[in-house]
């Protein structure tokens, strides 16, 4: 028995994965596939594609906004926890796993339900906002450039609805969030976003120990 989280090894996180995952052959086809990718690292853990899928079920999404796509496994985790009528916006930037995400979405007969923008996300968020959706975003999930975080944070507030759910990923950012010299202009930022998430009486908050970190905000 412990009162602090298990540090998780090898074989008790494949134990987790035994009992638990429920992931589909086309996102293990996804993900084996971003596997061979030098930018692999960006992909999230099946176990958190699975955690945000539940929340989706939980507050009933039908409206969520992505930041930071990649080839899109965390899109399809999300989208097939909506309602059929339910539209999913996905934020990037142009790169060759755009073709990728799109590619398993319409495997996964998902293409009607979302939408790729790509463009810088700040820029996206902003024009999102020009059109009427703000206060109208059941669940927004950031996992982009780290240094736009607290940019990003003041946008999700002003989209998400009341009561609606905003994710930052990799808030533990592998340990580097201890360090107090040398850090990195990311490394700053999510030191600066954790501070400020925990101080932000306009959200309910809690850390989890998922992947990299994943801060789960509800906005009050």
């Amino acid at each position: 028995m412990t009162n602090q989280t298990l540090n998780l090894d090898g074989a008790l996180h494949q134990y987790l994965l035994d009992v638990s995952l429920r992931e589909t052959p086309l996102l293990k086809r996804l993900r084996d596939e971003t596997a061979q990718l030098n930018t692999a690292r960006w992909q999230i853990a099946p176990e958190q594609g699975q955690f945000m899928a539940l929340l989706v079920l939980l507050v009933g999404a039908r409206r969520i906004i992505e930041v930071g796509t990649f080839t899109g496994y965390s899109a399809i985790c999300m989208a097939q926890a909506m309602p059929q009528e339910g539209r999913l916006i996905c934020c990037d930037i142009p790169g060759d796993y755009n073709a990728t995400a799109e590619r398993y979405w319409r495997e996964a007969g998902l293409s009607d339900r979302i939408e790729q923008r790509l463009a810088p996300a700040l820029a996206t968020l902003a024009a999102l906002e020009a059109e009427g959706l703000a206060g109208t975003i059941d669940l927004l999930f950031i996992d982009a450039d780290k240094a736009n975080y607290p940019a990003y944070l003041e946008h999700a507030l002003r989209l998400v609805r009341q009561g609606g759910l905003i994710l930052f990923d990799n808030t533990l950012w592998s340990g580097r969030v201890l360090e107090s010299s040398g850090q990195s202009a990311d490394t700053l930022a999510i030191q600066a976003l954790n501070m400020a998430l925990r101080d932000d009486q306009r959200i309910d908050l809690s850390l989890l120990p998922l992947g990299d970190g994943l801060s789960l905000c509800r906005k009050r």
